[in-house]
């Protein structure tokens, strides 16, 4: 059986806790730790906020990597240590490149209570820009495709002939699908992809998946036929295998433990690698490094 018809790997998330809020953690996973560059997703919530009480995560540090927070429903609001301070809606997109060091935070926005979903995910940065400046950028609105069956949202790189504004270090993707009818997606036979579902479940063909699962399809498939079980959410991930072996370990994406326990020691120590966030919650220290 060759690639194009060999059904995907379907994994189960794991549960955690960011912050305040419950999540699914679809990446990075033991048997398959990366899709592309994408190298970590978290479905958040869903979950209650308040005004003054949501995703409560106080200052942290990232290294070698990029954020993405994609909400399909309420609000959030991002701190930085370069100064940004921006309020996150469903349909808007944030991108932090962490590069050598940056720090943020997210909090509740002061103003939105409710119910609170969406996706957080991280991308590897290649070795080409992982020591550059760290940089933030955000999207108010991103380019859309609608079709009877389904309405896409490009969140980063290509899809039907259409771009993303979002910048990224390696070929990606990044999109949201809302699909009602059964359907045909084109694909990059280069590409992994993982489908993952917010809300509602797809089929194709045997294969059924949920809320709570990560498919996994390895490269050479051109196309994905689905049919979805009323209305479903579905965040598709795809890149070009990552061509670097990376460690991942708390929030930070390296290539050696040096690497990793010296960003560590910086953040302890408030050396000035990862600037103040302007945020009244507390510091996240970082724990101690499973090595010697």
């Amino acid at each position: 059986m060759d690639d194009v018809t060999k059904g995907p790997l379907i994994l189960a998330a794991h549960a955690a806790t960011v912050g305040a809020i419950a999540v699914r953690r679809a990446l990075p996973q033991r048997q398959h730790r990366t899709v592309g560059a994408w190298c970590f997703a978290d479905h958040l919530g869903p979950a209650a906020v308040a005004r003054d009480r949501g995703l409560d995560i106080g200052p942290h540090p990232h290294i070698g990597l990029q954020t993405v927070t994609w909400l399909t429903t309420g609000e959030a609001l991002h701190r930085d240590s370069l100064g940004s301070e921006q309020l996150i809606r469903p349909g808007q997109l944030n991108l932090m490149t962490a590069g050598r060091g940056v720090a943020h935070a997210e909090e509740a926005t002061g103003q939105y209570a409710g119910r609170l979903e969406g996706i957080q995910l991280w991308v590897a940065q290649p070795d080409t820009t992982r020591q550059g400046p760290a940089a933030f950028e955000h999207h108010g609105s991103l380019p859309r495709i609608e079709t009877s069956a389904y309405d896409a949202t490009v969140l980063v790189g290509d899809f039907g002939g259409t771009s993303s504004p979002a910048r990224h270090d390696t070929p990606l993707l990044g999109l949201e699908l809302v699909v009602r009818e059964p359907t045909t997606l084109p694909l990059r036979w280069d590409f992994e992809h993982a489908p993952i579902v917010l809300d509602g479940a797809i089929r194709e063909g045997e294969t059924t998946l949920v809320p709570g699962q990560i498919g996994i399809w390895e490269l050479g498939r051109d196309e994905f036929a689905i049919t979805p079980d009323g209305t479903t959410r579905v965040m598709m991930l795809g890149g070009v295998p990552f061509p670097e072996t990376i460690i991942m370990w708390w929030n930070f994406v390296a290539r050696t433990r040096d690497e990793i326990s010296v960003a560590a020691r910086s953040w302890r120590a408030r050396d000035g690698r990862f600037a103040k966030v302007a945020s009244a919650l507390p510091v996240i220290e970082a724990p101690n490094v499973p090595w010697r």
